[in-house]
């Protein structure tokens, strides 16, 4: 008898070494998902695909949430804002409106021109906004039109976009991208470099 319960628990055991069969229905999607480029233990979010700069980037999954244009609109706004705060916060430190005190910390430069000057900007960004949308400032509205690209408000006082192909255009277009994501990057940089040492930037 103490025979017979060995060679079952072995016999028993021995199952646990043997190569079992998939349900049936199992997929093995996961192995054929592409990976994303710039986070190659994520897979690559679906609904970048097809815009300029799109390297797989979006760990938190915000492309899948919200309206992919509203998303590119808004980095392409953020990205031209910066480098235009870039460049007005180094050129700060040298250079003062005529008739304003000058401060060496350009983040001091707000209390310098004081609240009415601020809010002015603020105003008057609001009603840029909200003309070259056509009064559809919404994240549900803002595309009604099919037609309309993100970021391209037809301003191009130089020439630069004329007698481009798609391809030279697309080049273009990816230079802008890659300079605003960089340019939200300094702006965050400089700001936080005054604020934690108490000095100006240069």
């Amino acid at each position: 008898m103490k025979y017979l319960a060995v060679l079952a628990a072995l016999f028993g055991t021995s199952s646990a070494f043997v190569a079992q069969r998939p349900a049936a229905g199992v997929s093995t999607q996961l192995n054929a998902e592409e990976m994303s480029k710039a986070l190659p233990f994520l897979t690559y979010p679906k609904n970048l695909k097809g815009y300029v700069g799109d390297v797989g980037f979006d760990p938190l999954g915000f492309s899948e949430n919200f309206d992919m244009k509203w998303l590119r609109e808004s980095e392409i706004k953020h990205g031209r804002s910066s480098m235009l705060a870039c460049l007005g916060f180094v050129m700060q430190q040298w250079w003062t409106i005529p008739g304003y005190t000058h401060v060496d910390d350009s983040n001091l430069a707000p209390t310098v021109v004081g609240t009415s000057a601020m809010l002015q900007i603020v105003l008057w960004m609001g009603v840029l906004e909200f003309w070259t949308n056509k009064g559809n400032v919404t994240m549900m509205d803002m595309f009604n039109d099919p037609n309309r690209v993100p970021g391209d408000l037809g301003f191009d006082p130089m020439g630069l976009a004329v007698g481009k192909s798609d391809d030279e255009k697309a080049e273009m277009q990816l230079k802008e991208i890659k300079n605003g994501r960089l340019a939200m990057l300094a702006i965050g940089g400089m700001i936080h470099h005054n604020w934690v040492t108490g000095e100006p930037l240069f």
